[in-house]
């Protein structure tokens, strides 16, 4: 029996459109399956802020930033912090990867219509040694765009191989299971749903209306992550973060549900590292949601005050935009799930953003002079604005006295004492008047200044948060924010998949979150930031070019 095409793409995110875009290049002919519609293709990369790492790009020396790939290796290198038998491969993809990120990725992209937004952002920005974790310099390139702005390239290249009879669609099939010849993946099998047209993002129908059987030479599993399974994200969760979350809120739609990843597994990849994982808690429950338990990540300065639940200030380097699984940790181990932001409307105003394409449309749209009002505007940007008016989690108050009893009628726990929290800020307050200071978040605070493109549209200038005439005052509950999915499949340089008993299984490769974005988790234990996005690019190109080098 003919095959019916020389190789099958699991999923139509941008893993999966990068490789089945490769391999439509290469001549040969791919066809990719989703159990989503059609409205739904780039997956979760549509919804994201388009965050990407690069490594001494023109956009860093334009702005005065020396970085280098020795100085990117030894920062990725500190923050994964591998030290397992199982991270040959994963640190081996690390390596493979920073080059590419100093190497020829801005290139590759710009080549294909891809821009990026002119200042260059800090995430991730550690505060520990040298050689711990954390971004040195500023990295995270915002794509001209956002998250679509990513996917445009890629859908663009496989529209056009479907145009050419390259490639095909196969939406809403899911599949079951795959087929195995003389120990070779060489199709798979499953279920059609019900044609769906609900919005992109929403829950869509699983009635099944037929079976499909599909052969190939080769399959790419590019099925994504666990984020939308909390079920699975707390069965996962590793002893090092605490006890799982009672409450989280999703980063991802419902579909993102490790099904496909347990299907792979069971058939005898070898599934490694799946107790690295990467939430947010800076997260918003959102007050217009698309999908189930929808939440939002607030992209903090580095000047709201955080406290934990019972009103003590996260220690140092724990602050804004530091370390997200050190802030993870802590706010687990004070037996709560949930921390504050107490802030002003003068670091709202210039300090927030929210994470996600929807949430920016002025840098999706592409609209310069919408995204000049950030720096104009006498609000925050209008998303953060509705969220202010409209959250569940904001409170805004003129006074400490109304806006601590407020947080506590919130919570619904009365945790927080008046008097602690108000002597914490007044102590930080006491601390502003100086450029050289003890609190070390004043430090930062004043470090942040230094780079030019912190003082232009994401550092305030420092002042007493208790000072009125930069009020009203501000608190944010934060919730822990499901997201990505670090430890993945197995997986060569090639992206072939590794088996159970260590030996390549024939004809199976794995691209995207569902490879810890490559070799079963090249961030380790930590991201950099914009390396998710990155390494679905990476891998996906891995995947698709290896996969149709190999097929006859």
């Amino acid at each position: 029996m003919a095959d019916d095409a020389d190789v099958i793409v699991i999923g139509g995110g941008l893993s999966g459109l990068v490789a089945a875009a490769e391999i439509a290049d290469a001549g040969k002919h791919v066809i990719v399956i989703d159990q989503e519609g059609e409205q739904s293709l780039g997956g979760q990369a549509f919804w994201s802020f388009g965050g990407l790492f690069l490594v001494d790009s023109p956009e860093q020396r334009r702005l005065g930033i020396k970085d280098s790939h020795d100085l990117a290796l030894q920062d990725w290198m500190g923050s994964a912090g591998f030290d397992r038998d199982e991270d040959l491969w994963p640190k081996r993809w690390a390596e493979a990867y920073v080059a590419f990120a100093a190497g020829e990725k801005r290139d590759w992209l710009r080549a294909m219509g891809h821009r990026i937004f002119p200042i260059v952002g800090w995430a991730e920005r550690g505060g520990y040694d040298a050689m711990s974790h954390g971004n040195s310099v500023p990295r995270f390139h915002v794509t001209w765009g956002t998250g679509p702005g990513v996917v445009e390239p890629f859908e663009r290249r496989v529209r056009e191989a479907e145009t050419n009879g390259n490639l095909s669609f196969r939406f809403r099939h899911r599949v079951d299971a795959f087929s195995i010849t003389g120990g070779a993946i060489d199709g798979v099998t499953g279920a059609i749903l019900e044609p769906s047209n609900v919005e992109r993002g929403k829950s869509s129908s699983r009635n099944v209306i037929g079976e499909f059987a599909l052969r190939a030479q080769a399959v790419v599993v590019a099925s994504g992550g666990i984020g939308g399974n909390h079920d699975l994200v707390r069965k996962n969760w590793p002893p090092r973060l605490g006890e799982p979350p009672k409450s989280l809120i999703s980063g991802v739609p419902e579909h993102v549900d490790g099904r496909m990843i347990g299907i792979t597994e069971a058939a005898g990849a070898r599934l490694i590292n799946r107790d690295r994982m990467w939430h947010y808690v800076e997260g918003l429950r959102n007050w217009s949601p698309i999908w189930p338990r929808h939440g939002i990540r607030i992209l903090p300065g580095p000047s709201p005050m955080w406290f934990d639940a019972l009103g003590r200030r996260l220690p140092s380097p724990l602050f804004p935009g530091s370390d997200t699984l050190g802030q993870l940790q802590y706010i687990m181990s004070t037996g709560y799930d949930y921390s504050w932001f107490v802030l002003t409307q003068s670091i709202i105003k210039k300090e927030f953003a929210l994470s996600g394409s929807e949430q920016n449309p002025d840098l999706t749209g592409k609209s310069w002079r919408m995204t000049l009002r950030r720096a104009t505007n006498k609000g925050a940007p209008a998303p953060v604005e509705a969220f202010k008016k409209n959250g569940a989690d904001f409170i805004v108050r003129d006074t400490i006295e109304e806006l601590v009893g407020a947080m506590n009628a919130l919570a619904g726990d009365n945790l927080l004492r008046l008097e602690h929290l108000k002597a914490q800020i007044e102590a930080r307050d006491r601390e502003i008047e100086n450029p050289y200071v003890k609190d070390t978040q004043v430090m930062n605070i004043h470090n942040a200044r230094h780079y030019i493109g912190d003082r232009l549209i994401r550092t305030t200038k420092p002042h007493r948060i208790l000072d009125r005439a930069h009020g009203p005052l501000i608190a944010v509950k934060l919730n822990i924010l499901t997201r990505k999915t670090l430890g993945g499949f197995e997986t060569d340089l090639d992206s072939r998949v590794f088996g159970s008993d260590g030996k390549i299984m024939p004809g199976l490769y794995a691209a995207g979150e569902a490879a810890g974005f490559g070799g079963g988790g090249m961030h380790g234990y930590r991201s950099l930031e914009g390396t998710f996005l990155g390494g679905c690019l990476f891998s996906g190109r891995s995947a698709g070019r290896a996969a149709a080098k190999a097929v006859a």
